[in-house]
């Protein structure tokens, strides 16, 4: 009786990026088995899917800035390559980003983040707020300027997971429909993983992809474990009644009160609302308050909106790090890499996570664009906690 053999790689998570790197690192020729109850789940279910390395820029965040622009770069022939192999479509919009202020105060922070765009290097274009409406005729007639960023797109994260697992199965890749209780750990190098139902599933190499999860492993050494934190947010959808009418052209963003809204406008008349920002542990409930505070804000940037139909209303946990960057690559562990941490870049960092990984595990090196990245930055600060 013939036994299969063991993978070179396991891949522990199936959300996006632990289906890229399988796929990835499937098609450089290794054995890949991916251990997750349900791929494709997760975040991707909930995320909006905005590729906003311009609009995302936050202060101190500049590292990051490079590598979520080095993925951005990478996104169109990314998109073609997978949806070629996939057979599938992943909704890709090149249809850019306005972000525009209601008020004076929210008008002097965007001007501080087109100032830091600049700065920056980036390239984004400040608008009247008439120019705003022009260019967007449903927005609210108190809208007092915005930035257009033509460079920030979107893709839809279901149709990107479900291409994802079609083009992981043409090249291989081995489902075990379980979750990965405990890392196998033989000597000082990890070996594989005990799943859910008992069994011990051996591989050359283990990459830890597991969202907001990855940080609860059983087996991970406490210096290795991944600093990884569930960030809770809130997303509507509801759709615009067929025959399309024209309602949102592109992504919308905007702070009102205080707390970012956007609207995101699917090419097949889906409109996504997002997001809360919530430290509430593991808990995704949708609450009544997180869903009305996202329909007031959402009203009074796009006041037709109520006319629309709610069809779905779902909460989802964001990977957060301590310096809300990625964690990619080797640990301290032999044997053991670590995908996740992406925070509020996941779907963006898709396309060089996916290619970073493969290289490591393909080459032992990280590659040059990965290096600030390295899990093992937070090595120090692990070994200082309390046990």
């Amino acid at each position: 009786m013939s036994r299969t053999p063991s993978p070179d790689v396991l891949v522990i998570g199936g959300g996006i990026i632990g289906l890229v790197t399988a796929w990835r690192t499937a098609q450089r020729g290794l054995r890949v088995a991916v251990a997750d109850p349900e791929p494709g789940g997760g975040a991707a279910q909930v995320a909006a899917g905005m590729l906003a390395a311009v609009t995302e820029l936050h202060y101190g965040e500049q590292t990051l800035l490079g590598l979520n622009l080095e993925s951005a770069h990478r996104y169109p022939a990314f998109v073609a390559e997978l949806e070629e192999t996939s057979g599938r479509r992943v909704g890709y919009r090149s249809c850019g980003t306005l972000a525009v202020a209601l008020d004076a105060d929210d008008r002097a922070h965007l001007r501080e983040l087109h100032a830091l765009q600049h700065r920056s290097g980036l390239t984004s274009e400040w608008l009247t707020g008439r120019e705003c409406r022009r260019l967007e005729p449903m927005l609210a007639p108190g809208v007092r300027g915005g930035l257009r960023v033509d460079g920030d797109h979107q893709v839809d994260p279901r149709r990107l997971a479900a291409a994802l697992i079609a083009a992981c199965e043409r090249a291989g890749v081995e489902f075990r429909r379980g979750w990965a209780e405990r890392l196998l750990v033989t000597g000082d190098r990890a070996t594989g993983a005990v799943l859910a139902d008992g069994a011990e599933l051996s591989a050359g190499q283990v990459v830890l992809a597991g969202g907001s999860m990855s940080g609860r492993l059983e087996g991970v050494p406490q210096d290795v474990l991944p600093p990884v934190r569930p960030v809770k947010g809130q997303v509507l959808r509801l759709t615009v009644p067929r025959p399309y009418a024209p309602f949102l052209s592109r992504t919308v963003r905007a702070v009102v009160r205080g707390s970012e809204v956007y609207l995101v406008p699917r090419e097949d008349g889906e409109l996504v609302v997002g997001a809360t920002s919530e430290e509430l542990g593991w808990d995704t409930t949708v609450t009544a308050g997180g869903v009305y505070e996202l329909l007031r804000d959402a009203h009074e940037l796009v006041p037709g909106i109520t006319e629309l139909p709610l069809v779905e209303t779902r909460a989802g946990l964001r990977p957060g790090s301590p310096d809300n960057a990625p964690l990619l690559g080797f640990t301290e562990l032999p044997g053991l890499l670590l995908a996740t941490g992406h925070y509020r870049n996941g779907v963006l960092l898709t396309p060089v996570t996916g290619d970073v990984l493969a290289d490591a595990l393909t080459t032992g090196e990280l590659p040059d664009v990965a290096r600030p990245f390295s899990p093992r930055r937070f090595s120090s600060v692990l070994q200082e906690q309390p046990a």
